[in-house]
């Protein structure tokens, strides 16, 4: 209400603008590939390997047998090594849909609401009858099943569960909960504010592709939406305290539990070639199926990671679409990609012939293959890209993005248990000089990165991994505060603010080894007249990359006896 000002005084006021949005969540590494479960082409945030598990799943079946993706492989090797969080991107062949509850019952007349999995696929089904103890038949880990409980008439509200789709009625795993839940659209807890009710797609536009989210509801729950309320008992409690309406006890639902039904698309559809025996079509996929998810991440804006990889893709079997990964982080200009180039069993030609072809400092590779223990207890074989966004991220955590990702302190992989090949120097050598990054096996060391080279052809200081992640660093930071100066006055308060920033995080980063020196610019030198009268703030950044040792040269001179030795 306006305050009426009569006689003189003063008058103080509160205006409270200090609201800070939230920004987005930043992910360390993006991994695209298969998953046994999950959202499809909906780039998604992981923060534990056991979150990833629960969203996307681990293990599945392939016949008589047990397998796994090489994706959960990399999920795993990234938070084994101290990753913080993870962009997930489930790719799939084929048409998936989520699964639909099968049919939850009100106290009388039609289906109060539906709800609907997240996730997508065959495997969210689980419609068929129950055993005895109360588990469904074909309820496993990876699906769901759903529990009403708590029906109150006098407030109209009802509990709604989410349940494991492997436990029974003495072992109910709950996996979440959601109490006092009404169908009232006009109360606090109405079900699709509560639960959410939103769907994402793939939308294209052009050449683009992005998500597509449908909805007035974001999605409070990690496994189910509502998709419909056809029976909503508007202002349920009048004014009075009582039922408005008698009937509408009826819309509310019955005690019950139930399963979902109606899921397509299959993650096993033959061929698919698992880990050493990747070939054209890998894990269930073609190279083509990879497309749309590459594409959907170029938004910078929605989604930030630092590494991306696709475990699966080799480069002499799926060229186009780790070209396009490659282009997307040259285009991006925040992130590095981490490149397999050739199948198991490869030679050293074959490997550095491939590497002869690409030429990015947005671009690294590694060799050979490493064995691992899969979830399965199997021991099998995985392409580095598997591992090196876990020793980045280890990096990281123990020095800086600026420290080579390589050598005996930083470049250990630990959780292999032995590579494809055993590197002679020599060997080494040759890789190294064809831009590959060898992963050499030392006797009583165990296996470690030796090498960190970008796949850049031209000798400069953006040909090692270390100097690219840092610029990639610096741009991030520098990149931010910059941002904020958008609409600003084009002044010399808005330049010294940027420099106020700018200045001690580049000291500071100098002080902890990233650069020898630095200058920044930004002032009447390069921000002219006519520079202003185009709406223009320039600044120039000037930096000196920290090198690395990678070549240490250690002379022992023998000297004759009686000979002196200065101080």
């Amino acid at each position: 209400m306006a305050e009426t000002i009569v006689s003189p005084g003063v008058f103080q006021r509160e205006n409270d603008i200090s609201f800070i949005a939230p920004a987005p969540l930043e992910a360390g590494a993006a991994i695209i590939g298969p998953t046994v479960k999950g959202p499809v082409e909906v780039p998604t945030t992981v923060t534990s390997y056991s979150e990833y598990v629960r969203k996307f799943g681990d293990t599945f079946e392939t016949g008589s047998e047990k397998s796994e993706f090489l994706t959960s492989l990399a999920v795993k090797s990234y938070f084994q090594q101290g990753g913080d969080t993870c962009l997930v991107t489930r790719v799939v062949t084929g048409s998936f849909a989520a699964a639909t509850d099968t049919g939850i019952t009100a106290s009388s007349g039609s289906a109060p609401f539906t709800v609907e999995t997240l996730g997508k696929g065959t495997i969210m089904n689980n419609s068929s009858s129950e055993n005895s103890d109360g588990s469904l038949i074909s309820g496993n880990s990876d699906n769901i099943r759903y529990e009403i409980s708590n029906i109150s008439n006098a407030k109209g509200t009802f509990t709604l569960s989410v349940r494991r789709g492997d436990d029974n009625a003495k072992n109910k795993i709950v996996l979440e909960s959601f109490n006092n839940l009404s169908l009232d659209p006009n109360a606090d807890n109405y079900i699709e504010k509560v639960i959410g009710n939103q769907t994402t797609s793939k939308g294209t536009d052009g050449s683009s592709k992005y998500v597509s989210v449908t909805g007035d509801y974001v999605n409070n729950s990690n496994y189910i939406r509502v998709a419909s309320v056809p029976r909503q008992t508007l202002n349920y409690i009048g004014n009075d305290g009582l039922i408005r309406v008698a009937g509408a006890t009826g819309s509310l639902p019955i005690a019950q539990s139930g399963s979902f039904s109606g899921g397509t698309g299959a993650n096993v559809v033959g061929e698919d070639n698992y880990f050493g025996n990747i070939s054209t079509r890998t894990q269930g996929l073609t190279a083509g199926c990879y497309t749309d998810a590459i594409a959907i991440l170029e938004n910078t804006d929605a989604y930030l990671f630092n590494i991306i990889s696709a475990p699966g893709l080799v480069y002499d079997k799926h060229v186009t679409p780790l070209d396009s990964i490659i282009s997307l982080t040259e285009t991006r200009g925040d992130c590095i990609a981490v490149i397999d180039l050739y199948s198991y069993g490869a030679t050293i030609s074959n490997v550095t012939g491939k590497a002869d072809l690409l030429n990015s400092s947005y671009a690294a590779s590694y060799w050979p293959w490493l064995q691992t223990a899969s979830a399965t207890g199997k021991n099998v074989w995985a392409p580095a890209s598997v591992f090196i966004p876990g020793v980045y991220a280890f990096t990281d955590g123990a020095a800086a993005p600026w420290f080579a990702p390589a050598g005996l302190t930083r470049g250990g992989v630990p959780g292999v248990i032995q590579a494809e090949r055993k590197l002679t120097r020599s060997d080494r050598d040759t890789l190294y000089n064809s831009k590959v990054n060898p992963i050499a096996t030392f006797p009583g060391t165990g296996i470690a990165i030796f090498g960190q080279k970008t796949l850049q052809t031209k000798a400069s200081a953006l040909d090692r991994v270390n100097v690219r992640r840092l610029l990639i660093d610096l741009k991030k930071f520098i990149g931010d505060q910059a941002s904020t100066l958008v609409f600003e006055q084009n002044t010399i308060t808005t330049r010294n603010k940027f420099l106020s920033a700018v200045n001690p995080y580049l000291d500071s980063v100098t002080q902890r080894q990233g650069l020898y020196a630095y200058r920044v610019v930004m002032d009447d030198s390069n921000n002219t007249a006519d520079v202003i009268d185009r709406n223009q703030l320039v600044g120039q950044i000037y930096i000196q990359p920290a090198k690395t040792a990678e070549f240490i040269v250690l002379d022992f001179v023998v000297e004759p006896t009686g000979a002196t030795f200065g101080a």
